[in-house]
């Protein structure tokens, strides 16, 4: 297992990272034959009205999926603590859910009405963008179905999770809903009245998706 320690604002001595290598190895001990590579990431915000400004995050590349856990607090060892911890709940919720997946393949499939599709993203907003990029990712996107994406962002703990849709070989983002529920945002096709390949609609995988990307 490859275990890659990241430092932003802090220098990672080798106290530090000795502690993160025997707190966040014992965490994925009993699932390294599934995991690829663990990035770690610990950072001091400079701000000093922010009291939990020592952070830790850990991303854990697990063949093709990725799992994600922050934690922060007043002490940097403290939050290893805690993000070693809930990465460990993260990667058994993993495993449960790659279980009951194999011994539960049938899914139950709606189509989403077509009249949920909005045609303006912002409506009568006014965009409001950085003034300038202050950072920039690149991760593989390999085909996935909505139901595997929800279960990414599920486990990277992000509010969206942008996605290459198996079924209609376009890019796709799913997000959660401010009062609950799982949005999908879909490119419009300009020739065509729905969303989609060939006129698809998205899914409807036992959770609340639509097609608009208003977060209320």
């Amino acid at each position: 297992m490859k275990l890659v320690i990241h430092g932003k604002n802090i220098e990672i001595t080798d106290a530090i990272r000795e502690y993160v290598h025997q707190k966040i190895e014992k965490a994925v001990n009993h699932f390294q034959n599934i995991t690829n590579e663990v990035d770690v990431h610990l950072s001091v915000a400079r701000n000093p009205r922010i009291t939990t400004k020592q952070s830790a995050e850990v991303t854990i590349f697990i063949n093709g999926s990725v799992i994600r856990a922050e934690e922060s607090s007043e002490n940097l060892y403290a939050s290893i603590d805690l993000v070693a911890d809930k990465i460990a709940r993260q990667l058994r919720k993993y495993k449960e859910r790659r279980h009951n997946k194999k011994t539960n393949t049938q899914v139950t499939k709606e189509a989403v009405p077509s009249e949920n599709i909005v045609p303006d993203l912002i409506g009568d907003r006014t965009p409001e963008l950085p003034n300038e990029v202050v950072r920039t990712k690149y991760f593989a996107m390999p085909p996935m179905t909505i139901a595997e994406a929800l279960e990414q962002l599920q486990m990277v703990g992000h509010d969206f999770y942008m996605f290459h849709n198996s079924e209609t070989g376009e890019i796709n983002v799913i997000y959660e809903r401010n009062h609950g529920g799982y949005g999908v945002i879909l490119p419009r096709n300009p020739n065509n009245t729905t969303n989609g390949k060939n006129g698809r609609a998205a899914h409807d995988y036992s959770h609340t998706h639509e097609t608009s990307p208003s977060p209320n």
